[in-house]
């Protein structure tokens, strides 16, 4: 199996509850970010995933709630499918700006990540890498 760990800050011009509410909204990934190709709803607390970046291959995800608080700025779910893990957010008001705050811990199931990810595990960084700036990018744009 191979493991992998990302961290991501995004510094938005948004208040703190537009960007907790479009983060929570999984549903609503694909109309402002672009490798989030589809949104399956599975229960009230669970979705799939289906994400392509850069690479020519696809990432089915599995995201069930954890943590959803607000209050806090806490945000957490479990990941299953092609990665096993979790992805965690942290939102913090820092006054006209909000800090959103993306950590995930994840092991590869997939065949091509596990099977390449030894050699090829800097081109998978520098392609989550890309999916993250998208996201953000796409983010900004949806909140202003």
């Amino acid at each position: 199996m191979r493991s992998y760990r990302f961290r991501s800050t995004w510094l938005l011009k948004a208040a703190p509850n537009l960007v907790f509410g479009a983060v929570v909204d999984l549903a609503g990934y694909p109309d402002w970010w672009s490798d989030v190709r589809s949104v399956r709803r599975i229960d009230d607390d669970t979705a799939e995933l289906v994400c392509r970046a850069t690479l020519p291959f696809e990432l089915v995800l599995r995201m069930r709630r954890a943590v959803e608080d607000e209050q806090a700025g806490r945000i957490r779910v479990d990941l299953s499918g092609d990665l096993e893990g979790f992805l965690a957010g942290r939102i913090t008001d820092l006054g006209g700006v909000t800090k959103l705050e993306i950590a995930q811990e994840v092991v590869a199931h997939k065949p091509i990540l596990r099977r390449f990810g030894s050699v090829a595990g800097p081109v998978f960084r520098l392609n989550h890498a890309l999916m993250m700036w998208r996201g953000r990018r796409g983010l900004t744009a949806h909140l202003s």
